[in-house]
């Protein structure tokens, strides 16, 4: 298996999600996350808050969403590419079930779940992944082409 050719310079960032929410993004039905400050569209390594939003576990779409996933704290759990950065006008219907009103939401495509998470430290904000981050989140990813 060859290593995986990742391209030079700023081109991916990492993203801190509390659980349930990151697992109702691995399962493909959470394609918008809520932000309060928008972000660049591109690449971003999903991972993982140490903690769990407990009441958001007896809400049905969530519950039915993470039915039999085990929601894994402080790692690195996949990949995502935000495609569009946008707030909903004011009065106008949510772009999605998931979104919230008066936040950015960020809209999330081309989801992979890594095999194995990759314990890691995350910020609030984007944050920058060290390479042996990337290096131990891509090789288990060997087709994937940015």
């Amino acid at each position: 298996m060859s290593p995986v050719t990742l391209p030079e310079g700023d081109w991916i960032r990492g993203i801190s999600i509390r659980q349930p929410y990151a697992a109702c993004i691995l399962a493909g039905a959470k394609t918008v996350e809520n932000r309060t400050t928008p972000w660049r569209t591109g690449w971003v390594l999903l991972h993982t808050s140490k903690t769990i939003d407990q009441p958001a576990l007896r809400t049905p779409l969530i519950a039915r969403t993470i039915r039999g996933r085990g929601l894994i704290t402080g790692a690195v759990v996949g990949i995502a590419r935000i495609t569009d950065c946008h707030a909903d006008p004011e009065g106008q219907p949510l772009c999605s079930q998931w979104a919230h009103p008066g936040v950015w939401h960020l809209v999330l495509q081309d989801v992979q779940e890594l095999p194995l998470p990759v314990p890691a430290r995350g910020q609030v904000v984007p944050w920058k992944p060290s390479q042996d981050l990337l290096d131990r989140v891509f090789q288990q990813l060997p087709g994937f082409r940015p």
